[in-house]
């Protein structure tokens, strides 16, 4: 066997030895060749950390934002570090049940198969080795990672995925142990030897990490890359977060992606950068200098812009978005995006399957919750709430008899029973309270989070975890509320992205990073913001809003049960939707001034993260995770 390896990189040097790959750290010897990848040769250094929220925070931050005014390349860096960031990279159309989990992997087998597309060495691999890493491993089971990272492996996107199809192409994968890789090419593959999940072990760069190896007939390494998932469906992998900041992200694949076998001889034989990937390379750089134009790194930079520019936090993040789409296709793709939102709603409240997949067997509660909605048991007060079939025991209004148990006659005194006459009222059945927005509320959240639990499509909002919550408070004001909905979607999407991209700037919205704080508390944050907007509330109040509902949520842990995004998620989702209504009825009673800045919440988020204890970030090995009998 040859001591060499072709090594996949947009490097000019094509080839390395693997005897010096396999002397290097974990990633030491891995050429990481993303799409927005530079050329570099691999080489045994010191690996600079990710730009990410886990890094250490300054000990004085003033100090380090005045050194960085006096240092000009830190001024350079400062000019593309912005936290500004497309509405429809943070919400992405994807399938349940984890954004990061789910989503992530799929969008990473399939760039890295599109990759050995354009590099014209997708027919020479003849055997491909996957590992997942960290909490990708130890919730993967529950979370479907390894069918995810399958089916990007053959090709296909979060957005197109038909979802019914992927559990019966998993069972043919084990049962042939073969895959098709990219749709086109054939391969050996046993996914029971041939992915390996570390559960113990994680790559340093981030808990959710994943390498991908193609081996030649021979068994030399052709390709080898590693991807991170860092919540909300985006991935990165070293060298792509290196080259342009906290804004470079894998989301989409290109349109214009050539065929399989279709990459010239010219990049193949000299690792030159084709002129595609030049392209992307500028329009990534571009992207980041152009949205300067409205740039925003804080919250208190997004009050100041929008009161200095006379604007609306939603008009802010649309004057952004037109630098990359037209005025038409921005506001067609926040209809498309909160189209799905819908339908996510309208398959959990109308779904006939009664329980949701896993060993936990947990029933599917938002139809008959639905159910009892329309069927008028919650009445306006003044009306029996308790009419319909199943109270016609009781439907004339007369009062059951009221049977005391045996046992409270043996152990309570006269005496006793004397002290408690005129101090309760004594129950005759049970009440149920008219509060419609939290039924609703409620409802709606639940049906969301059901469907992803079951693998449905769902938006990132901004991941899967937290997928109901956002649509659940759009839902109930386009519902019982608005006077202009086309209006109000827009106001309302722009809004929540525009502190959600704040979030991913300062902190993290990825749960093995932040735990739960990061996932259903940024999403109460971001519905509350919205919320507040739509309502009238001025960007002081959104942002008042905004800080609230993360306040609240700050040490939320991610502790899912036997791995699923069922238990605790699904009913944290419909909590954190009342929760974002009420913070934004507190805000709307202040005139935007308060103590507690969105800031300074962002920045505790942020430490709080670093400082819980890795088994409350996602992996299943504490909490409720460790607590409820899984049979």
């Amino acid at each position: 066997m040859s001591l060499t390896a072709r090594m996949f990189s947009r490097s000019v040097t094509a080839a390395l030895r693997i005897s010096a790959v396999r002397r290097m750290p974990r990633l030491g010897g891995l050429v990481n060749t993303g799409r927005f990848s530079a050329l570099y040769n691999t080489r045994i250094t010191t690996r600079r950390g990710l730009a990410t929220s886990s890094a250490e925070p300054s000990a004085d931050p003033q100090l380090s934002e005045k050194e960085s005014k006096n240092d000009p390349e830190s001024s350079a860096k400062e000019s593309t570090n912005h936290a500004v960031v497309s509405t429809f990279d943070l919400f992405s159309i994807g399938v349940g049940p984890s954004s990061s989990h789910t989503v992530g992997p799929m969008r990473a087998g399939q760039i890295f198969v599109q990759d050995l597309v354009d590099h014209g060495i997708l027919n020479k691999v003849s055997s491909i080795k996957v590992d997942l890493y960290g909490s990708l491993a130890l919730t993967g089971i529950g979370h479907g990672t390894p069918n995810a990272t399958l089916m990007g492996l053959e090709g296909e996107l979060p957005e197109t995925v038909p979802t019914e199809t992927i559990i019966s192409r998993v069972e043919a994968m084990h049962q042939s142990s073969t895959i098709t890789l990219n749709g086109t090419h054939r391969i050996r593959f046993n996914p029971d030897k041939d992915m390996a999940l570390h559960y113990y072990e994680s790559l340093p760069q981030h808990p959710n990490g994943m390498r991908f190896t193609v081996f030649d007939a021979n068994g030399d390494m052709l390709a080898t890359n590693e991807y991170f998932s860092i919540g909300g469906g985006f991935v990165v992998n070293e060298r792509t977060q290196l080259a342009h900041g906290e804004n470079v992200y894998y989301r989409t694949t290109k349109p214009d992606s050539p065929a399989a076998g279709d990459t010239t001889p010219a990049d193949k034989s000299n690792g030159s950068t084709s002129a595609t990937e030049t392209v992307q390379m500028d329009e990534r750089t571009q992207q980041d200098l152009v949205t300067a134009s409205l740039p925003f790194r804080t919250g208190n930079d997004l009050v100041q812009l929008c009161n200095h520019e006379s604007l609306s936090i939603a008009e802010v993040v649309f004057l952004n978005e037109l630098q990359w789409r037209s005025r038409e296709e921005v506001i067609s793709a926040a209809y498309r995006i909160w189209n799905v939102m819908d339908d996510s709603i309208k398959r959990g409240c109308l779904s006939t399957s009664v329980k949701l997949p896993g060993r936990l067997n947990v029933n599917r509660r938002a139809p008959r919750l639905y159910q009892n909605l329309m069927r008028g048991f919650y009445s306006p007060p003044d009306q029996d709430m308790l009419s319909g079939p199943h109270n016609s025991a009781i439907s004339d209004g007369t009062a059951a008899p009221f049977t005391r148990p045996s046992i409270l006659e043996t152990s309570l005194t006269m005496m006793q029973r004397n002290e408690l006459n005129g101090v309760f009222r004594k129950k005759q059945r049970s009440r149920r309270p008219h509060l419609p927005h939290l039924d609703y509320l409620s409802v709606y959240a639940i049906a969301v989070n059901e469907e992803n639990a079951a693998g449905g499509r769902v938006v990132t909002a901004p991941t899967n975890g937290a997928a109901g919550v956002i649509p659940a408070v759009l839902k109930y004001y386009l519902e019982f509320l608005s006077e202009d909905p086309s209006r109000d979607i827009l106001e309302f999407l722009f809004t929540a992205s525009a502190i959600g991209m704040l979030y991913k700037r300062g902190a993290s919205i990825s749960a093995a990073e932040m735990g739960c704080q990061g996932e259903v508390g940024v999403a109460c944050s971001m519905s509350a913001a919205a919320f507040t907007a739509v309502m009238g509330g001025t960007p002081a109040q959104v942002e008042n809003a905004a800080e609230i509902g993360m306040e609240h949520n700050l040490g939320l842990t991610c502790d899912p049960v036997d791995g699923l995004v069922q238990i605790p998620c699904i009913e944290r989702n419909a909590l954190g939707a009342v929760k974002a209504v009420t913070a934004a009825q507190l805000a709307l009673q202040g005139d935007g001034s308060h103590r507690v800045s969105l800031d300074q919440v962002i920045e505790t988020m942020r430490q709080t993260g670093q400082d819980m204890m890795s088994k409350y970030k996602e992996t299943s090995q504490g909490g409720l995770a460790v607590n409820v009998p899984v049979c």
